[in-house]
């Protein structure tokens, strides 16, 4: 391409490095149009398929913006037979999209009083200025705060932390570096696990656990998901900082940066009252939302308060209280994540239409097909390890719940089990997202160079092999406690 085509495309709206991304989502699209329709599935089932795969396609390479296709994915189910504007619009209306709302409010409330940053240097400070340990507070440390802050988040919270240390250290990613690399791919994978031990803290624990719900199954309880949450978060956090140490051992053994994080946190001085304040607020929405799980102990003129979306708006809306104010309606509406938002919105609908027109069954058909005649506890394995390498083809973890948690369900109805516990290690396993970094989270310190695209896939895969044995033990112990065998 001359130049001038360069201008020319730049001044299209479409820089060199997108243009062929877009090409490639719309010959995929026709490609498989234009195949035969597969045995056993619907003509909009096949439809569905194509718009599926050219939809994956903008959304994995930003050809167009996040937004821009999911609103495109809204607009061509109409055009494509599927159903009308007006029901894919019904369709894609979720509490869990209030949810998530809700928690880049309470992310940019850690991050505006500093209570973030504070706990981050409070943990480092506890490494002192070993170089192993170091690593492991920064794993610890992201899982921590992805509990009850999103992902995404927790991750670039630390990733802040992280690069004023690397900077004094002269660590930078042309050089390369074993701590750089280390840290750097332990934050999103700590994140990530962390955001299990709650169901508040991803909103693909919540949209895993409505889908249930929608499907006819019962719904988990806070407490009984928080009794299989915590223990993955106990034991795959440390074992993921003994992974990063033992796969890429620091160069130095000290960090010798510990004389200015305890500056930084003498300059901070005592808690401030806003931290007190969104500590107060925090305090009072955990202990609603584990109230959740007994919703008879409410009188009736309060039982609305057992829905933990209920509480989470709630809690959202006082931080704008008088006398609370916590942050402002403007700060908000420019650090809300809207392009998340519209990627939720999208991904609901399909994953309605996935049902509505068999898809998701047929996928799930094809790839897991017969396995209901195994032994339980061979299923379970199945269907984790699935969910892990599923990844690899769909790397937006809610598409991973919006197709296959439905087949799923009816999978363990087939082998005579509930289908909540089959459903449960998709939901769980949709955030187990670090083979490669191709999800959200782990994209927030691939940017900055300090590791190549396979540097994940060495630590990821026995993390990920430790999270499917562990997943099956966690649901075969606490499954006959929490009323799933």
């Amino acid at each position: 391409m001359t130049n001038g085509d360069q201008a020319s495309a730049a001044q299209a709206g479409f820089p060199k490095p997108k243009l062929p991304a877009l090409i490639g989502a719309i010959a995929a699209t026709a490609v498989v149009l234009l195949i035969p329709t597969p045995e056993g599935l619907s003509p909009e089932g096949h439809r569905l398929m194509a718009l599926f795969l050219g939809a994956l396609v903008l959304w994995a390479t930003e050809a167009i913006p996040i937004s821009a296709t999911s609103l495109l994915v809204i607009a061509i189910q109409p055009l494509f037979g599927l159903i009308d504007l007006g029901g894919a619009m019904q369709n894609s209306m979720t509490p869990v999209f209030f949810f998530v709302l809700v928690m880049f409010l309470i992310a940019l409330a850690f991050t505006k009083t500093g209570l973030a940053h504070r706990f981050a240097l409070w943990m480092l400070a506890k490494a002192g200025t070993d170089a192993k340990r170091a690593i492991y507070v920064f794993c610890f440390g992201a899982g921590a705060i992805s509990m009850i802050v999103s992902d995404v988040p927790a991750a670039a919270i630390f990733l802040a932390i992280a690069l004023p240390i690397f900077a004094k250290l002269g660590i930078t990613a042309e050089k390369g570096s074993n701590f750089g690399k280390a840290v750097m791919l332990g934050i999103p994978i700590a994140a990530l696990i962390g955001g299990i031990g709650t169901p508040a803290g991803s909103s693909i624990n919540l949209l895993g656990l409505e889908i249930i719900v929608q499907q006819g199954g019962e719904r988990i309880a806070f407490v009984d998901w928080m009794a299989i949450g915590i223990p993955m978060v106990l034991v795959l956090v440390p074992l993921t900082a003994f992974v990063l140490v033992r796969m890429f051992p620091p160069e130095f053994e000290t960090i010798g940066a510990l004389e200015d994080i305890e500056a930084e946190r003498r300059r901070m001085g005592p808690m401030r009252v806003g931290e007190w304040k969104l500590i107060g607020v925090m305090s009072v929405m955990f202990v609603l939302w584990v109230l959740t799980s007994w919703p008879e102990i409410y009188p009736a003129p309060l039982a609305p308060l057992s829905n933990i979306f209920l509480v989470s708006m709630l809690g959202g809306i006082a931080m704008f209280m008088p006398g609370i104010n916590l942050i402002g309606w403007k700060e908000a509406q420019q650090n809300v994540g809207w392009d998340v938002l519209l990627l939720l919105f999208a991904v609901v609908s399909l994953g309605a239409l996935s049902s509505s027109t068999g898809l998701a069954q047929w996928l799930v058909d094809t790839t897991l097909g017969g396995v209901a005649t195994w032994h339980f506890v061979v299923i379970l394995l199945a269907i984790s390890l699935f969910t892990v390498v599923i990844h690899l083809m769909l790397p937006i973890n809610p598409v991973i719940n919006v197709v296959m948690i439905p087949p799923i369900m009816a999978l363990g109805t087939a082998a005579g089990f509930s289908p909540e516990l089959f459903a449960l290690p998709v939901v769980f396993t949709a955030s187990c997202a670090f083979l490669l970094p191709l999800d959200a989270v782990p994209l927030v310190t691939y940017g900055k160079g300090y590791y190549r695209m396979f540097d994940m896939l060495k630590p990821g895969i026995p993390i990920s092999a430790a999270w499917v044995v562990l997943m099956t033990v966690l649901m075969l112990v606490i499954g006959p406690l929490i009323g799933l065998l």
